[in-house]
């Protein structure tokens, strides 16, 4: 998890499954999503967005604590915007991806669970949901820039390595 300070401005940052990114200053915050979710949420007051990724929907032990869980990353990303000084009244979230492969053998419909887990953090917090774009079949890139409150979705049959490029190695 990453809090950006306010002395420094992050102008491209990519977020990979378990990580979460609150920046004060306008970003940049990409990620590519199948059946991931990605939970944006941004202050209307302050001017300020935050993303997460995860991949699986809920931790039910303790030990399973980090923001690969979206009860658990949604949950903190809604803290970070707090402690960034953000009101549960003047935030707005959009949740994107949890598409689902039906070329993949699993009967379990992992996407529609992360969608769900997002859904239930974000409706007990009392954050109000403005967008989703979720579900289906194709595989998600999304581009959300925090200094207009804006997100681009980008949606793709396959997800390839050539999706995270330019950043392959950059976390």
């Amino acid at each position: 998890m990453f809090s950006e300070s306010k002395k420094t401005a992050a102008t491209d940052y990519l977020i990979k499954p378990g990580y979460i990114f609150v920046s004060v200053k306008p970003a940049i915050i990409s990620a590519v999503l199948g059946s991931c979710v990605s939970v944006c949420i941004y202050d209307n007051e302050l001017k300020i967005g935050g993303m997460n990724n995860f991949n699986l929907p809920i931790a039910t032990q303790s030990n399973q604590s980090t923001a690969r869980f979206g009860n658990v990353s949604t949950s903190a990303l809604i803290r970070m915007m707090i402690d960034n000084g953000s009101k549960i009244s003047s935030m707005e979230a959009q949740i994107l991806g949890g598409s689902n492969n039906p070329d993949l053998i699993s009967k379990k419909d992992i996407g529609q669970d992360n969608i769900r887990s997002a859904l239930q953090v974000l409706k007990k917090k009392r954050v109000s949901v403005v967008s989703q774009d979720v579900g289906g079949q194709k595989g998600r890139k999304i581009v959300f820039d925090t200094g207009i409150n804006q997100i681009a979705v980008l949606k793709v049959d396959k997800l390839r390595k050539g999706d995270w490029h330019p950043y392959e190695d950059y976390r």
